[in-house]
């Protein structure tokens, strides 16, 4: 079944004279295949991805003599390739009656691939290399206009044996552990949680760190909300939602179309490649789940052609994310006011494009609206169930953020609306509470919401 990475397609039996040569050279001329042919004419067609066909006549061969070195060589390739036609069948992921020789380039018509979505990752390589720069050039300059400072942090003198229990043990160690170590390492109980907060310090992100990383997230999510937004604001599906399934899924996509999806695909593999550089936080394996369902997703949209549903939903969730990492700026900063004033306007914008535009338009676009054109299939079900996943989270969400957004307008401390504990909470001036240290702020769209009342050296 020819699926949609479309690419160099060979039979072992199309190739056993090669595959002989290669084997008897390499040594395997023991090899059923190499003496009969019978064996191979069992063997399924593999199905390389396009970049083997760059790689010049003998990588098939290659591959191919790889996979028949051994006696389970045969067996493992027709596993694959039954693994291959499996994912890859239609009634998975098309309506019925269709196939994806529906969807083959024709006419001057260009439909999407599942192959496009090779160049992300070179993409994301480079979106790596911007933010550096941008970071060094851009943010940095910035942060020193708006007076953000790095804190000058005393570096806890060198213990072998408390540096061996920090780093096997934990951060945070008991009362009982405290004498216990006071008496290992000849310290004082109190110098010796002194020596824990100074090396709890040192691996906490700096404030500049914190301002180049939201300052680089708002401005590749401000430009992609008016990115999207012209690749949106004049398709009939904008105003008129049941135009989205007109046609679908025989839908050629227009090169806006393909770009914005790209950029904004490597953006997020660029976001999960940096993940273990970035500023760390309670929820670091949530942050993971998130941006591979959030490639999953975007992938998924890509090859099943739901593109014009994906376009609406990418530009609403671009909306109100600039305004989030603005106020984070603002906040790292000092500008209290400020940042308050942008924390209440994303709180509308988040509200309003969460819990009513993309429930009440572009879900029920995405439930509704194709069940009138055909039955239910298993991407369908993929598709909303992902998205029913997603308003979820935008429920919880939302309730945090009018929680913080009510004491913002009442003038009350803020307060941690989470139960789990960020790292980068606790100054270097606070013993460590019993049981644990200050409680984490709470999520709004995978980003902690801000606490606008800590000192401005923390």
């Amino acid at each position: 079944m020819p699926g949609p990475p479309t690419g160099l397609q060979r039979t072992a039996e199309d190739n056993l004279p090669t595959l002989s040569s290669l084997a008897t050279e390499a040594g395997h001329d023991h090899l059923p295949f190499v003496s009969a042919p019978s064996p191979t004419a069992s063997l399924k067609t593999i199905s390389l991805p396009p970049s083997w066909e760059d790689a010049g006549p003998g990588a098939w061969e290659a591959l191919a003599c790889h996979l028949l070195a051994s006696p389970m060589g045969p067996r493992t390739a027709r596993m694959l390739q039954t693994l291959y036609d499996y994912f890859w069948w239609e009634r998975l992921w098309l309506p019925v009656n269709l196939t994806w020789a529906d969807l083959e380039d024709r006419d001057g018509r260009v439909y999407a691939k599942a192959s496009d979505l090779y160049i992300t990752l070179p993409l994301a390589l480079l979106f790596l290399i911007i933010r550096y720069f941008f970071e060094l050039y851009v943010a940095t300059p910035l942060a020193a206009l708006l007076n953000v400072k790095e804190k000058t942090r005393l570096r806890a003198a060198p213990n072998p044996t408390l540096e061996h229990f920090y780093l096997a043990n934990g951060k945070h160690p008991k009362q009982a552990e405290v004498e216990l170590l006071s008496r290992q390492s000849g310290l004082s109980g109190r110098q010796v949680e002194r020596w824990f907060r100074r090396r709890r310090n040192q691996d906490r992100p700096s404030l500049l760190k914190k301002f180049r990383e939201a300052s680089w997230r708002f401005t590749f999510y401000l430009i992609a909300f008016i990115a999207g937004m012209a690749v949106i604001v004049d398709k009939p599906w904008f105003y008129d939602m049941k135009k989205v399934w007109e046609g679908y899924p025989i839908q050629s996509t227009v090169p806006s179309q393909y770009w914005y999806y790209m950029i904004e695909l490597s953006f997020y593999w660029s976001l999960l490649f940096s993940i273990a550089s970035d500023v760390k936080r309670k929820d670091f394996k949530e942050q993971i789940i998130h941006h591979v369902a959030t490639i999953i997703l975007i992938s998924f949209s890509w090859f099943a052609n739901y593109i014009r549903a994906g376009t609406l939903i990418m530009a609403l969730h671009d909306s109100s994310d600039y305004l989030l990492e603005s106020a984070k700026m603002f906040n790292y900063a000092g500008w209290k006011n400020t940042c308050n004033n942008i924390f209440i306007v994303f709180a509308i914008v988040f509200i309003i494009t969460r819990l009513v535009i993309l429930p009440f338009w572009i879900l029920h676009c995405t439930v509704v609206y194709p069940l009138e054109l055909y039955p239910a299939f298993f991407g369908y079900y993929f598709f909303n169930s992902m998205m029913g996943v997603l308003q979820a989270l935008h429920i919880f969400w939302a309730y945090l953020i009018l929680r913080m957004a009510h004491k913002f307008i009442t003038g009350k401390q803020v307060e941690d609306e989470r139960s789990d504990r960020e790292e980068t909470e606790s100054s270097e001036g606070e013993e460590p509470a019993a049981g644990g240290g200050a409680k984490s702020r709470p999520l709004a769209n995978g980003h902690p919401i801000l606490n606008n009342h800590h000192r401005k050296n923390d």
